[in-house]
């Protein structure tokens, strides 16, 4: 009976530890996350001419060797939205880092059977921005979804200010 008590005693504290670990590694993301967010400068939002002139490339026949766009860059609480009227483009962004006014961002986008990632890097100066986005292009097959060719590029991009920034401040 006493061997019985043990093994119980030593079985549970074995599971009450387990799902311990679980939890806290669960739940400690968030914050991170959050304050990724909330670090990104204000003058980081508003409506942005952006040049981007190809530096490196697998792939010429796939990427442009120049471009222009807009990128509207705006923030909901924890949320940030690049959209493009140009190309009706719009997608939630990751923030990777933020140093100052050296943002580093990532977003994906799906089309058919590829998935476009685009991570950005860009230096604030005010009113204009200079930094580089790289381009990764999955393709994945029809028949197992694996990855069958992955074509990259790597612009670099200057931006100008040319309207408002984020209602919300830091």
């Amino acid at each position: 009976m006493k061997n019985l008590v043990v093994l119980f005693v030593l079985v549970f504290s074995i599971i009450f530890c387990a799902i311990e670990k679980v939890y806290s590694d669960n739940t400690s993301p968030t914050p991170v996350l959050k304050a990724s967010v909330t670090m990104v400068p204000t003058s980081f939002f508003g409506t942005w001419r952006v040049t981007s002139k190809l530096v490196d490339t697998d792939s010429p026949v796939t990427f442009k060797q120049t471009s222009l766009d807009l990128w509207n860059l705006s923030r909901t609480n924890d949320v940030i939205t690049l959209s493009n009227p140009f190309n009706g483009a719009n997608a939630e962004i990751t923030i990777d880092s933020v140093n100052n006014n050296y943002v580093v961002f990532k977003k994906n986008g799906r089309y058919d059977n590829k998935i476009l990632t685009d991570t950005v890097e860009i230096k604030l100066d005010g009113d204009n921005f200079k930094g580089f986005d790289y381009l990764k292009l999955d393709t994945y097959s029809d028949v197992n979804g694996k990855i069958i060719k992955t074509e990259t590029a790597k612009y670099s991009i200057s931006g100008e200010r040319i309207a408002g920034q984020s209602v919300i401040t830091n």
